[in-house]
This record gives C-alpha cells, structure tokens and sequence, in this order.
C-alpha cells in the first residue's frame, strides 16, 4: 500500500493531467483541516457527483460547519471525479481522497452521503468501489467505514438498502451529531458492527435497513416490511427542526477556487411551503414551514458576506416571495450589504406572492434572471394539482418585473401530469406568448434591452409522499411527442427559448423513485456496466441501463408505468414522513376532479403532522 506522501506525489502529477483540476486540489478559503491524530471521529461528507455540483449544494455546506465546530470531529469533503481523474485513479492504484488531507475513503470512521436526485445512486457504489469501502453493507467489517446517508431521496430508502448502513431521515442538523457521537463512543469498544447499527436504530429518524425484512407478494408488490430487531420501530419518525433561529447555520463556507453552478452566497431564509402542490415532494417533506428572524438573517447575511467575499447573496427557499418579510428584509439586508455591492437574488418566486416591492427594491442592484414557475398551461391543470395560481397572477408579476427594469425571465412548467391533454400544452405556448407581449407593452424609456423568455418543460417524476405517488409516469413515446409539439408551438414566439428533460433520464428517475430493494441489482449492473455520472448527458447511456435491468431480471416499465392501489402496501411506508396516507390519498382524490385545496396559512388542511409533538405550535399558527 502506497503512503500518504506517495499519494501526494501521484495525485500532484495527475492533476497535470486532468481538466478541471481545482475540482480535487483542495485548499479553498475557509476549508477546515483539523490534524488527523487530535480528533477522536473522521466524518468523510461525500456528494455523488463533481465538485462544481457538490459545492453548490446548500446541505453540504451547513453539515460541513456543523460536524467541524465539534472539537473531536472532523468533517471532510469527497466529490465524484470526472472519468478522466477516475480512469488515471483506478490505473495507479490512488483511492478516492478527501480534499482536506487527501486521506483515502477507506480511512474514515463514518461516511455520509447525500441522496438529492435519484441519477446519483451509481456515483455512490462508484465512489465507494473507488475509495476502497466494500460496497455491500452486509459484507463491510468491523473496522470499515459506516456508511449513512440523507436528503429528500432518503424518503425511499429501498434502492440502496443493500449499500448503506443507516439512512438519516428529515432534517440533519441535529440527527447528525447524534449519529456521529454513537459511532465515536462505538469505535474504541471493540463491540461488533450489529451493536452500533441497533443503538442507531433507536435515534428518531435513523432508519437501519439490515433490521427490517421484506416480503413480496406474487403480483411483485411489497407484502410486507418488518423488523427483524426489538431495537427497529416499526416505522421510523423523520426529524424536524421546529427552530431554525437557534438550528445551527454555517457563518462561512469553503469558497471555490473553480466556477461552480451556484456561485454565491445562499441564504436559507426559510424551511418548508404551506401551498400544497400535489406532484411537489419537497412541499410535503419539509413541512412545517419555518422562518428565520429578520436579526437572525442580517446577523448571518454580513457574517457570510465577510467571510466569503461574494457580490451575490440569494435568498434560498422553497418559495422565497412567501417569506412574511420579504421587502423588508431586502431592504435591511441592500443598506448592510451596500458598500460591499452585493446583489440579491431571489430564486423561487411564485407568481401570485407579493413581489412589486421586493422588486422595486432589488433593481437597485444587479439584475439577475427571475424564475417562475406556473407548472401548467391551463387553470384547470393548475387546479388539478393544486398550484392556487392565475394566468392573471403571471401577467401581473412579470409585468411588475419588466417595469422594474428587467427583461430576462424564466418560466419552469411540467409536462406529462395526471390529466394532461394538448390543450394543456397549447396553454404553455399561449402563456409564453403573453408573456413576451407583456415586455412590449412596458414603455421603451422603461424597460430594458434584450428581452429573454426561457421556458423550461420537466417530465412529471411521481415521487414518494405525494398525492401522486400512486400515479404512473407517462410513456416516453407520448413525453417525445408532447416536446416536439411544444418545440413547434414556441418556434413561433419571438423572445422565446424552449429548454427539456431527456425523456429516458426521467423514466429512469421514476423508476427508482418508487422502487424497491429490488434495484440494488441494476444498480450494481449498471456500475459494472459503466453508468456513472448520468446526470450529464454526454455521459447517459440509455441502453446500458436497459441491459443492467435485464441483468437484474426487472423490468423498468413495471416500476415507472403502473398506477398503484389505494391499500397497497409501498416500498417507502417504513417511513414515516408525518404525513397522513389518507390525507395524500383525499388530495389525489381531489385532484382527478380538479379541485384544490387551501393554503395551509388559511387553515390547516389535516395532513397529520401537528400529531407530532414540537410542530403542534406551528400547526396552530397556520404553518402546517
């Protein structure tokens, strides 16, 4: 085995050799490097795809501080490398290294991954193989890493219980060192790797799954999920923080040397959404919703603006102009931040928010895109899943947004939902057309030059702890059609470019969304079979998938294509999400008939999770 020095002296003369090569120099400003032998818990954060991805990614940054300001721990950074760093790795025998210390995979206590989009399952059993981890969880030692994992894929568990030892279900903050503090207090005791996996079965939201079985029906459904352990709840409660002012927030984060997709500062300003959109897995996850204070925000905005340098802070959320404070916040956090000239973003805005003033209030500083999402063409399709938006709110908020001086607008809908038909998609088109005529409408002294309209069709995924999860996914052969329909509909709009998803890619994602354990054996056919990275699309191989299915004796159209019964039994019901199956299913009730339900601000709606202690407070101010 090679030492640590020769490894340096190897990867030193790769990354001659490499694009891109500040993805794996490590270094960065506010990078945290703790000497190896003065912490008693080695934490190897892993993000399965490349750096620029990774650290862009909000969760990676607050997990990172939070695991780091523990004296006896270490967190420390791993990124999926590029198939050429990869190729030259495997050839010379280096293990996939952190970026602080560059010490291998293998050489961590703990290692965590997060699960953020379901295209990221072969980067996991990739970068596991690559730094040396037995892949299979049943099969690791007693001296190997433990393999956890978390984020919104974690809600279905099943494809990767073969591979990780302990999922971490709901918000990290504070399962997070409860899980780390079990693996430091098990490591010198010399018990055996069953020991630890039990006590981590009894921390709430940590779901074991070598301590359930399941048993399948003749039909391929799941007939049964148990516990095989008196430790293992029969379902496992996710974790909820109820405070995100006193909830742990990072005051400065590594900052890249390289460009990455997100390059700035990300400011969560609140967690969760009241509008109940039916196909929205986030929406119903990340309940309640939860605000962080007006202080709190300005305290962590001119810390984060100190420590990192950025001229771009974004107000992070699920739905940014619901915040109850919005202009007043801009308007706090512009006079902190003016003699930095840090402009303000804001991502996420739904287009019937109270916007005019926020916007009047941003154009102050640069103008970054705005994005809205209408979702669907129609209002009877917007009814159908619940987006409690009008064309009339669109035409109102975009028109503010070109009177404020802006002229590039991105508009996000979805194609292939339940109940779609063509005039469904002829609305999308009309929409856009009403959008550019909106731009024009705005005085030439006022608006500014260049007007760019996106629209952006995503092919509906039905996800786990939705109203939709019953649902199937529409055919690919009807998804292509429906986009080249679309592509003809918007060639005709001047202003207007059409972007989409690869039919293929969302079939797959629908696949594994609602699978089961079963498709741990495609997993591990398709890394054998080359299908990493696949969230690139010069990298996709559709048919290499395809061949890993067959491999495993599955078929794909089973698990993207069938609609599901009312009482069957689901593959992710093991956890307990907080809320109510019966309210999921009255919501997919009301959407075959097109009606919509209330904001949860206007009442609470009975999804169940005020029955949970610690959230009944924000369930009785309206936030659930």
């Amino acid at each position: 085995m090679s030492t640590l020095n020769q490894w340096n002296e190897q990867i030193e003369a790769m990354l001659e050799r490499v694009q891109k090569a500040p993805r794996y120099t490590g270094g960065e400003m506010n990078s945290v490097v703790k000497p190896w032998e003065s912490v008693a818990l080695h934490y190897g954060f892993c993000f399965p795809d490349t750096y620029e991805v990774g650290m862009s990614h909000l969760g990676m940054k607050i997990l990172y501080g939070l695991v780091n300001q523990e004296p006896d721990q270490v967190c420390e950074r791993f990124f999926m490398p590029w198939t050429d760093m990869k190729a030259l790795m495997e050839a010379e025998g280096v293990p996939l290294f952190s970026l602080e210390s560059r010490m291998p995979l293998y050489a961590f206590d703990m290692i965590g991954f997060t699960l953020q989009y379901e295209m990221s399952y072969t980067n996991i059993l990739a970068m596991l193989r690559l730094g040396k981890v037995t892949v299979r969880a049943c099969e690791r030692g007693r001296d190997e890493p433990v393999v956890v994992a978390g984020g919104p894929c974690a809600f279905n568990p099943e494809p990767l219980a073969d591979f990780i030892d302990a999922f971490m279900i709901g918000d990290g903050e504070e399962v997070t060192l409860e899980v780390t503090a079990a693996v430091r207090d098990w490591k010198p005791t010399g018990e055996p790797r069953e020991t630890l996996l039990k006590k981590l079965a009894g921390i709430r939201g940590v779901y074991v799954p070598s301590l359930y079985d399941v048993a399948y029906a003749e039909d391929g459904t799941v007939a049964s999920i148990r516990p095989n352990a008196p430790e293992a709840p029969e379902r496992v409660a996710r974790c909820v923080v109820t405070d995100l002012n006193t909830a742990y927030y990072p005051r400065s984060f590594p900052v890249p040397y390289t460009e990455v997709v997100f390059d700035r500062i990300m400011l969560e300003i609140m967690r969760g959404c009241t509008r109940g959109c039916r196909f929205c897995q986030a929406g119903m996850i990340y309940r309640p919703v939860r605000e962080r204070s007006l202080e709190t925000l300005r305290s962590l905005a001119r810390d984060l603006e100190r420590a990192t340098g950025y001229e771009e802070m974004s107000l992070s959320s699920l739905s940014s102009g619901d915040y109850s404070c919005l202009p007043e916040l801009i308007r706090t956090l512009m006079r902190d931040l003016n003699k930095e000239h840090v402009g303000i973003s804001l991502p996420s805005l739904r287009i019937d928010s109270v916007l005019k003033e926020s916007l009047e209030e941003t154009q102050k500083m640069r103008k970054t895109s705005l994005t809205f999402a209408p979702e669907a063409g129609t209002q009877r399709l917007r009814d159908v899943i619940n987006k409690g938006v009008t064309e009339q709110d669109l035409m109102e908020k975009v028109t503010d947004a070109f009177m404020g001086g802006w002229s590039s607008v991105k508009l996000y809908f979805m194609i292939g939902l339940p109940t779609e038909t063509y005039e469904d998609l002829d609305g999308i088109a009309d929409l856009a057309q009403k959008v550019v005529r909106c731009y024009f409408a705005v005085p030439k002294d006022k608006r500014a030059k260049g007007l760019r309209v996106t629209v952006s069709a995503s092919s509906f995924v039905p996800k786990p702890v939705t109203p939709f999860q019953w649902e199937g996914q529409d055919t690919q052969e009807s998804l292509k059609a429906k986009q080249a329909y679309l592509r003809e509909k918007l060639r005709a709009v001047k202003g207007v470019n059409f972007n989409y998803h690869t039919p293929e890619l969302s079939y797959l994602e629908a696949c594994f969304s609602r699978g089961d354990r079963r498709l741990g054996r495609v997993l591990e056919a398709a890394v054998d079979r080359g299908c990493i990275l696949d969230g690139w699309s010069d990298l996709f191989n559709f048919e290499t998938w395809m061949e890993a299915f067959r491999d495993a004796g599955l078929d794909p159209d089973w698990y993207a294509y069938r609609r599901c019964g009312q009482d069957e039994l689901l593959p992710w019901e093991v956890v307990d999400s907080g809320i109510d199956r019966r309210f999921l299913w009255r919501e997919y009730e009301r959407a075959q008939q097109a009606r919509t339900t209330r904001d949860c601000r206007q009442g609470c709606n009975g999804c169940g999770l005020n029955r949970w202690k610690g959230v009944c407070a924000l369930a009785d101010a309206g936030h659930v």
